[in-house]
C-alpha cells in the first residue's frame, strides 16, 4: 500500500479519535465528539486508528467550527485549505477552474490548487455540483481552439451508432437524452487534459478519493442517496473520466475504495451509467475496461488464493468485476444490437404436484434454470442479442482470475448461495470458456447423480431392478431406427431419464461403455443422417456446411433426435463431428436468422442481395425481380414461393428492396424450416433446458462445446501425454513416434485422433486438456497398434524401425473402425 497515502489516513483517525469533527451531534461511535465517545489516551488512540483504517471505518466530514484548527495541522497535499484564497470556491466549474489554474501560473505556486482538487473531489455534495451543464462558460478562459475529446467522440459515436445515433451537430446533450446526467463531460475532460499533466496535483486526487469513496459507500449502501438524488451519479461520471486511475498508486487504495462504493450503485443507476458509456464511444469503454481488468489482475496476482481463502471473497475483485459488467453492457449497446428477431419459446407446462427435488428438499439446486440478470434485464438487452460489439469479447475474459477460481465452490454459490455469496458464473463475460465448462460440468454430473438416486429410490418403493443410466442398445445396421426408437420412447415415458448418464451397448459386441462407445454412437449416428442420400440435410461444397432441407420428406422424430444428440453429447461431455452454420446455434440460443447470418449459411446468396441492395441503376427495370422466389426441392424441382400475397405482381424497387431482402432471408433462414427447425430444438432442449448452458455461453462457445476446436495443435498434446508399460518421453520409439505424427498431413492427423480418442476434434481449450496415454504392448511385431477410446490411451508395440512404425501406423489409423479391432 502507497505509504503516504496509509500514514495520511492513520492520521485522520487518530484525530478523529483525540479531538473530534467538532460536531456535537455526531452520532459516529469511533469520533470524539460523539456523545457516548469513551475518552482515550494518546496510544490506545493510535492502536484503536490502526484498527480503524484496517477494516476501512468510516471518517467524519470536520465540522466548520472544527475547520481552522484542522486546517493548520495539515500539509499542502491534504484536503483543506489553510489560505483565504478562492475559500468561496464550493464546487468547481471551468470558469473557475481557469482563474485558479491562472493564478498559480502567475505566483509558479500550486498549493491553492490542490487544496481545492482536496477539498472538492473529497466531498460528494461539491462533486455533484462541480461542472453542470447549466453553467455560464466563460468562453475567453477556453482554450477551444481545436476540437475537444468529446467532441471528437460525438463525431465518432454518430458514425457508428447508425440510425440510433444523433448527427454531430446534434450535440451530446440531445444525443444522450433521457438517460444524459447534469455533467457537462466535455467540460470534465478538458478539466482533466489541462490537470493530469501537473504533477503537482496527482496525490490531491488521489487523496481526495481514498477520503471520499469510504462515506460513499455507507451513503449507498444504507442512506439510499441515489433514490432521492439520481445527480449522485455525477460523481462517478467525473471520477471515472481521470485516465490515470489504472496507475499504481491508484491501484493500491483509491481505485479499489472507488470500485466497492460504485458496486453499490442500484441496478438503475448502473444501467444509466452503461447506456452513457454506449455513447462516448469505443475508446472510452476500452480506457474503463483496461481500468478494470487491471485492477482485478493486480489484486489477483498480489493475492495467493486456495480452498480455504477464494478469490470469490476477495471484495476487491468482486467489486471491480461487477464495475466491468457495466462497460462489458456498454461495449453491446454502442455498437449494433438485435432485441426483435427472437424464436419464441415454449410455454412450461406448470404442475401442481410436487416434484421429487421438491420432496426432497432440492428445489434450490435443481431449478428450472438461472436468474436473469438484473443490469441485463434493466437495459433491455442481451449478450446474443449483439451483432457485433464495440469491444471484442476476449477482452472481458480475464486470464488470472481464471487461473484461481475454484469452480467447485463457484458452482456451488452459483446454485444455491447466490443470495449471500458472489459467484463469477453470475458475470459469464469475465470466464473463459474453459472455466465456464468446468461449471456446466458440475452441473450436468450433479444432475446425473440425482437422477441416480431417484432411481434407486423408485426401485426401493416398486421392488424393481434399478436403472442408473440411459442405455441404449443399438445394431450398428439398424443404428438409427433403433435409437430413434428407444430414445423416442424415453422422451415420452419419462422425460428425465435423458439427465441420467449415457450408456451405449452395441449388440454383439463386447464392450463396457466408459466414454469410447457413446464417442463412436454419436459419429456413427451423425455420419448416417448426414448422408445427402437420407436428405434431411443439404451440404454445400463450397462453405463445407449443412442446412436444413426444406423438402425433406423425413418426419420430424428425425429431426428431434438430431438434437437430442447434440443435447446429450454436451450433457455427456463428447465432441461430435457436425457442421452447421453459426445461425443454428444462434437460432438455439434463441435468436431469429436474418440476412446477416447469410454470410456463412448461404453466401451466393448474401452476395447477391447485397449486390442488390448497392445497385445505382434502376433496380425495377434492370433487375425485373418480384416478390416471389424460387428454390429446389429434394429432387432438384423449383418451387415458387410468395414472400408477400400475390407477391409476382409486386415488383422489387429501390424503395422496397430492403424489405425484400429481410423477407427473402427470413424465409430461407426461419420460414421454409420452421418444422423441420422446432423439432429439432426440441430435442435439443429436452436435454439442456434446465441447465445454465444458454445462460453462460454465447453461440459461438455452444459450437465449440459440441463440435471442440478445429485448431489441432500436436505440440500441446506432445506435452501433455503420459507414458505407461516401460516407454518414457526419452524413449526412442517414442521420439520416432512424434516424428511421425508431425510429419502427417491434416487429414491424417485427424484419422489419428479419432483412432485414439474416437474424434477428430480437439476438446475445448484444445488438444494440451486432452490426457493421451501411450502404453508398451509387447516387443517387435507385425501386429497393429490399438487403442482404448475410452481413456485416449493408444497401445504402441516396440517396431524395430521408424519405417515400420509408420506403415503399421497409417494402416491401424486408416482401416479402423468398431470396438475391440486388433
Amino acid at each position: 500500500m502507497n505509504r503516504a497515502t496509509a500514514k495520511h489516513l492513520i492520521e485522520r483517525y487518530f484525530r478523529q479519535l483525540t479531538d473530534g469533527c467538532g460536531n456535537g451531534d455526531c452520532t459516529n461511535e469511533f469520533c470524539a465528539s460523539c456523545r457516548d465517545f469513551r475518552p482515550l489516551d494518546n496510544n490506545s488512540a493510535a492502536a484503536k486508528a490502526l484498527e480503524l483504517f484496517k477494516v476501512n471505518a468510516k471518517l467524519c466530514n470536520p465540522h466548520p467550527a472544527k475547520k481552522d484548527a484542522l486546517d493548520g495541522e495539515m500539509s499542502e497535499s491534504d484536503l483543506c485549505p489553510v489560505k483565504e484564497e478562492f475559500s468561496d470556491v464550493h464546487h468547481l466549474t471551468e470558469n473557475s477552474v481557469s482563474t485558479i489554474l491562472s493564478f498559480c501560473e502567475e505566483r509558479g505556486d500550486y498549493s491553492a490548487l490542490i487544496r481545492i482538487i482536496g477539498r472538492i473531489f473529497s466531498n460528494s455534495e461539491a462533486l455533484i455540483q462541480s461542472f453542470r451543464k447549466d453553467e455560464p462558460i466563460d468562453a475567453e478562459n477556453l482554450d477551444s481552439s481545436e476540437p475537444t475529446d468529446v467532441e471528437k467522440q460525438e463525431k465518432q459515436t454518430s458514425e457508428t451508432a447508425g440510425a440510433s445515433s444523433a448527427a454531430p451537430d446534434e450535440g451530446l446533450d440531445e444525443m444522450l437524452d433521457p438517460c444524459e446526467v447534469t455533467v457537462d463531460i466535455g467540460a470534465v475532460r478538458r478539466f482533466y487534459d489541462r490537470l493530469l499533466s501537473l504533477d503537482q496535483v496527482q496525490a490531491a486526487f488521489v487523496n481526495a478519493l481514498v477520503y471520499l469513496t469510504p462515506n460513499m459507500e455507507l451513503d449507498l449502501e444504507y442512506l439510499d442517496v441515489y433514490e432521492t438524488n439520481p445527480d449522485y451519479l455525477n460523481i462517478f461520471v467525473i471520477v471515472l473520466e481521470n485516465s490515470n486511475l489504472h496507475s499504481p498508486e491508484y491501484l493500491e487504495v483509491a481505485l479499489p475504495q472507488f470500485c466497492k462504493a460504485m458496486s453499490k450503485l442500484p441496478v438503475a443507476a448502473l444501467a444509466r451509467l452503461s447506456k452513457l458509456w454506449s455513447r462516448y464511444g469505443l475508446d472510452h469503454i476500452r480506457r474503463m475496461t483496461e481500468t478494470f481488468q487491471q485492477l482485478i489482475t493486480f489484486t489477483v496476482v498480489s493475492n495467493e488464493y486456495d480452498g480455504e481463502n477464494l478469490v470469490n471473497d476477495d471484495v476487491t475483485v468482486v467489486a471491480a468485476t461487477q464495475c466491468l459488467k457495466v462497460a462489458f453492457y456498454a461495449s453491446i449497446l454502442g455498437s449494433d444490437v438485435d432485441v426483435e428477431h427472437n424464436e419464441e419459446e415454449e410455454d412450461d407446462i406448470e404442475s401442481d404436484e410436487l416434484t421429487l427435488h421438491e420432496l426432497l428438499g432440492e428445489e434450490r439446486l435443481y431449478k428450472k434454470g438461472p436468474p436473469v440478470d438484473p443490469l441485463e434485464k434493466e437495459l433491455g438487452v442481451r449478450p446474443v442479442d449483439s451483432i457485433r460489439p464495440l469491444l471484442p469479447y476476449e477482452d472481458f475474459v480475464n486470464e488470472s482470475l481464471n487461473e484461481v477460481v475454484e469452480m467447485d465452490k463457484d458452482f456451488t454459490f452459483f446454485k444455491v448461495n447466490a443470495e449471500t455469496k458472489f459467484s463469477f458464473q453470475s458475470c459469464p463475460f469475465i470466464l473463459s470458456v474453459i472455466t465456464k465448462n468446468q461449471g456446466l460440468y458440475y452441473d450436468n454430473r450433479i444432475r446425473m447423480y440425482s437422477e441416480r438416486r431417484l432411481t434407486a429410490l423408485y426401485s426401493m418403493v416398486q421392488g424393481q431392478q434399478p436403472n442408473p443410466y440411459l442405455k441404449l442398445k443399438v445394431r450398428r445396421d439398424h443404428i438409427i431406427d433403433d435409437a430413434l426408437v428407444r430414445l423416442e420412447m424415453i422422451s415420452m415415458e419419462n422425460p428425465s431419464d435423458l439427465k441420467k448418464q449415457l450408456f451405449v451397448e452395441f449388440e454383439g459386441e463386447q464392450g463396457v461403455d466408459e466414454g469410447g462407445v457413446s464417442k463412436e454412437f454419436f459419429q456413427l449416428v451423425l455420419e448416417e443422417i448426414f448422408n445427402p442420400d437420407i436428405g434431411m440435410f443439404s451440404y454445400d461444397d463450397d462453405t463445407k456446411l449443412f442446412w436444413f432441407n426444406s423438402s425433406s420428406l423425413e418426419n420430424e422424430a428425425q429431426y428431434t433426435l438430431v438434437g437430442l444428440v447434440l443435447g446429450l453429447a454436451i450433457y455427456n461431455n463428447c465432441i461430435l463431428d457436425v457442421h452447421f452454420p453459426m445461425v443454428v446455434y444462434r437460432k438455439l440460443m434463441g435468436k431469429k436468422g436474418t440476412c446477416l447470418d447469410l454470410s456463412d449459411s448461404h453466401p451466393s446468396l448474401f452476395q447477391s442481395l447485397r449486390k442488390l441492395l448497392e445497385y445505382s441503376g434502376d433496380v425495377e427495370e434492370d433487375m425485373m425481380l418480384t416478390y416471389q422466389i424460387s428454390h429446389l426441392d429434394l429432387f432438384g424441382s423449383p418451387i415458387l414461393y410468395d414472400l408477400k400475397e400475390q407477391g409476382d405482381q409486386i415488383p422489387v424497387t429501390k424503395d422496397n428492396r430492403q424489405e425484400f431482402v429481410f423477407m427473402y432471408a427470413d424465409y430461407i433462414l426461419n420460414k421454409s424450416v420452421e418444422r423441420q427447425f422446432k423439432a429439432f430444438k426440441k430435442g435439443f432442449l429436452m436435454v439442456t433446458k434446465e441447465s445454465p448452458l444458454k445462460y453462460l455461453f454465447r453461440p459461438e462457445e455452444v459450437e465449440m462445446l459440441i463440435c471442440g476446436s478445429r485448431k489441432l495443435d500436436f505440440e500441446a498434446l506432445e506435452k501433455t501425454t503420459e507414458y505407461d508399460g516401460g516407454y518414457s518421453k526419452d524413449s526412442q520409439i517414442i521420439k520416432d513416434f512424434w516424428e511421425t505424427i508431425n510429419s502427417f498431413g491434416e487429414e491424417q492427423k485427424r484419422l489419428f485422433l479419432q483412432f485414439t480418442t474416437g474424434t477428430d476434434r480437439a476438446p475445448v481449450g484444445g488438444l494440451g486438456k486432452l490426457k493421451m496415454i501411450i502404453a508398451k504392448n509387447g516387443s517387435d511385431t507385425d501386429r497393429l497398434p490399438t487403442s482404448h477410446t475410452c481413456f485416449n490411451a493408444l497401445l504402441l508395440p516396440e517396431y524395430s524401425s521408424k519405417d515400420k512404425l509408420r506403415e503399421r501406423l497409417l494402416k491401424a489409423i486408416t482401416y479402423a473402425k468398431g470396438f475391440g479391432m486388433l
